[in-house]
């Protein structure tokens, strides 16, 4: 009986190796608060790229404890507006990014690809600061993200197998994303995209105001050119690779 006892207790203290096998300061946004919906387009084909990229192994909210407990405070602020934060991405491999950067070299423009990139070449994507070679995401200080309005029908499944026009394009055209309009659709290369783009209509630029306030408040910083990328200052330039694993594996 005692030998199957500490079998019993080895076997959960492996488990929990497992699934906490993130480096210190690193957390399962899950794990810090549930309620936040998660949407991470990396680790499915629902992006620019069009597949997983490397590195994503689940389609988990990676964060840096900190950020997490700051995610946590302004979704408990939101949530008296019956609104909730949408996450799209949060820490990235390097691998991912390097990934990116092989896309983008790779001498094709597909239909899907132009789906999230009207109006430059993806060649460019890198030069114009779209994409960067060392991306805040994998040091962990930067997220993507938006606001679901709890009240609304927010039933809308991307469909793989459905044409879909460009992100610049109205809501109801492009691919949905169960999430308030923004202007335009998530990972939109496009000047439309831009922070303070004054292409889009009155009711789109208060719900990025809404977005940019609540996230200010806790010390979050707009990125000019994407409406949905925020960064954390402060977090530190070193870079990680760590794969995003299950968070019970």
């Amino acid at each position: 009986m005692r030998t199957t006892l500490i079998a019993l207790v080895a076997a959960v203290l492996v488990s929990q190796v497992h699934a906490q096998a993130l480096p210190d300061g690193f957390a399962y946004l899950r794990d810090i608060d549930p309620t936040i919906i998660q949407d991470i387009r990396y680790a499915g084909s629902n992006n620019f790229v069009g597949r997983p990229l490397k590195g994503y192994g689940a389609a988990e909210c990676v964060v840096r404890r900190e950020v997490g407990l700051k995610l946590k405070a302004i979704q408990q602020e939101l949530s008296k507006q019956n609104l909730s934060l949408k996450m799209f991405d949060c820490y990235r491999p390097a691998r991912a990014v390097a990934d990116m950067w092989a896309w983008a070299q790779n001498g094709k423009e597909t239909a899907a690809e132009r789906r999230f990139n009207p109006a430059f070449p993806k060649t460019e994507l890198f030069r114009l600061g779209y994409i960067a070679t060392h991306s805040l995401h994998s040091t962990g200080g930067a997220l993507d993200l938006t606001l679901v309005d709890l009240k609304a029908d927010n039933s809308g499944v991307f469909d793989p197998n459905k044409v879909y026009s460009d992100c610049t394009q109205p809501a109801e055209a492009r691919a949905p994303e169960a999430s308030v309009d923004m202007g335009t659709g998530y990972d939109c290369t496009d000047r439309k995209a831009h922070a303070n783009a004054a292409s889009i209509t009155p009711a789109q630029r208060r719900w990025r105001n809404l977005l940019v306030a609540a996230m200010a408040r806790q010390g979050f910083v707009n990125y000019s050119k994407e409406w949905w990328h925020f960064s954390l200052p402060g977090i530190g330039r070193a870079a990680y690779d760590f794969p995003i694993m299950p968070r019970h594996q």
